[in-house]
């Protein structure tokens, strides 16, 4: 794909002044505190027989930097904290949920069902059913869609969704020779036995096995496929850390301004009380353009400051079909209305998963990009999330890998991302998705507008996308 890419953008087949057009818009940093408020007078996406399912609340504990104040805790630690910062926020009763769903990518190996530890460490009922979910990225995602669809297939009526991601402290294994003589140990009836397979183990085989950053599929590393979809795209080093540090300042003006709303308190044990986010840095151009390259060395333009960081967090939401939490005088903030997963080629289009489901979601939906009010998309990094404007920008991209007449439209900069993202945020694999619907909610209140988007790239070439609607206020 890399090589058409770029021999079609030469040859002129895609209008050149697209890149400029995008490089422009990713400096825009327009202050969601000046954006005038809106009166919509859209048409509703409710439809008749089916089910109207509602987010009612969302929060999530502050995402860390691995390795800072979390660093001694395990991951249903961070998942009890979230679950109960939203019975603490909606006053729910704690027998009062049907299901409980949480999304994890790197698995705690003494809590491999953290949904259930997590939810009996908070003090749900030991009667409500609890199971974990996992697809990389957009395994919150996939709880959350999960819940939809128990709800509106009339098994529940109130269902908890969440995710965690705990990177201080991932599970390292053995080599498989040492485990296997481990294991053959455990079986041995002899001293002979023992003494034998003890003396065939050699110091290459305690090397230890770290959890594999790198596509099962291809043995190439996110990052590695990031530089290179942004070369394809032709996003210089230039334009994606511009966009990393409008990321930061939006971010850090969301978070001065009190707009994440969702981030609990959270007093670690042993620790002091943590009550925001500390990843946000707002560096100058000067200071980016320090860095090197971070994956391939040393001509590559993805660094570790135009990329989300490492991150320890946990989120929740509550989720129910509108007749229940109107019954238990819950105000919802939005609809969780139609959704899509997609998947495409993991080794050259691993990235480019809000380019495949935002047409689809939008089609399903009835409605056009300039319906959309408000759009988040997950910051996996800053030269994936321009490869992905400029493909949906591009109507070569749209006919060729599409199977559409014309482009897709890339998303207005004044409004996508407005509060930050998982560039400056942070991004606990398993936690990301329900921050970002939970932010769209709030946009969509602050901002007076109607329909918000949420979409997501994952590993394995996979994507969510998720079309919400404001709740009437």
């Amino acid at each position: 794909m890399a090589a058409m890419l770029l021999s079609t953008m030469r040859s002129g087949s895609v209008s050149p002044s697209w890149a400029v057009r995008l490089a422009a818009r990713s400096l825009s940093t327009t202050s969601p505190l000046q954006a005038q408020l809106q009166t919509k007078s859209k048409k509703t996406l409710a439809r008749p027989g089916v089910k109207n399912i509602v987010l009612v609340e969302g929060v999530r504990t502050p995402f860390l930097l691995s390795g800072t104040t979390y660093a001694d805790l395990m991951p249903h630690d961070l998942a009890r904290a979230a679950l109960q910062g939203l019975l603490h926020k909606t006053g729910l009763p704690k027998d009062a949920v049907d299901y409980i769903i949480y999304g994890t990518v790197i698995q705690e190996v003494k809590t491999s069902n953290i949904a259930r530890e997590a939810a009996l460490g908070a003090g749900f009922s030991d009667r409500i059913p609890a199971h974990t979910v996992t697809m990389a990225c957009i395994s919150s995602n996939v709880a959350m869609t999960s819940a939809v669809g128990m709800i509106a297939a009339g098994q529940c009526d109130s269902v908890v969704a969440g995710g965690v991601e705990f990177m201080s402290d991932v599970p390292i294994r053995h080599s498989r020779k040492m485990r296997k003589t481990m294991l053959s140990l455990s079986k041995a009836k002899t001293l002979g036995q023992r003494l034998g397979l003890i003396g065939s183990i050699r110091m290459a085989h305690l090397s230890p096995e770290l959890p594999a950053v790198a596509e099962f599929s291809t043995a190439e590393t996110m990052g590695h496929s990031a530089d290179r979809l942004a070369a394809a795209f032709g996003v210089t080093r230039l334009e994606q850390d511009e966009f990393s540090v409008r990321s930061h300042t939006l971010a850090k003006q969301a978070q001065d301004a009190g707009l994440l709303e969702d981030v609990i308190s959270f007093k670690v044990p042993g620790r002091d009380i943590v009550s925001k986010d500390n990843g946000i840095r707002v560096s100058s151009m000067e200071q980016m353009g320090k860095l090197k390259a971070a994956f391939i060395k040393p001509h590559g333009t993805v660094t570790a400051a135009n990329s989300s960081f490492l991150t320890d967090g946990a989120s929740a939401v509550l989720v129910m079909s509108e007749e229940k939490a109107l019954a238990m005088g819950y105000k919802p903030k939005a609809y969780l209305r139609d959704f899509v997963y997609v998947s495409q080629d993991p080794k050259d289009q691993l990235l480019l998963g809000p380019t495949y489901g935002t047409p689809k979601v939008l089609e399903r939906a009835g409605l056009s990009m300039s319906d959309i009010d408000v759009f988040e998309f997950h910051e996996a990094f800053a030269g994936q999330i321009m490869a992905n404007l400029k493909a949906m920008d591009s109507d070569w991209f749209g006919q060729t890998y599409l199977g559409r007449k014309s482009k897709v439209g890339a998303p207005p900069m004044e409004k996508f991302n407005l509060w930050g993202g998982s560039l400056s945020l942070g991004h606990p694999f398993g936690a990301t998705g329900c921050r970002l619907v939970t932010t769209v909610a709030h946009r969509l209140q602050r901002e007076g507008g109607q329909y918000g988007l949420v979409a997501a790239c994952a590993a394995g070439g996979q994507g969510h996308a998720m079309v919400i609607e404001a709740y009437p206020q």
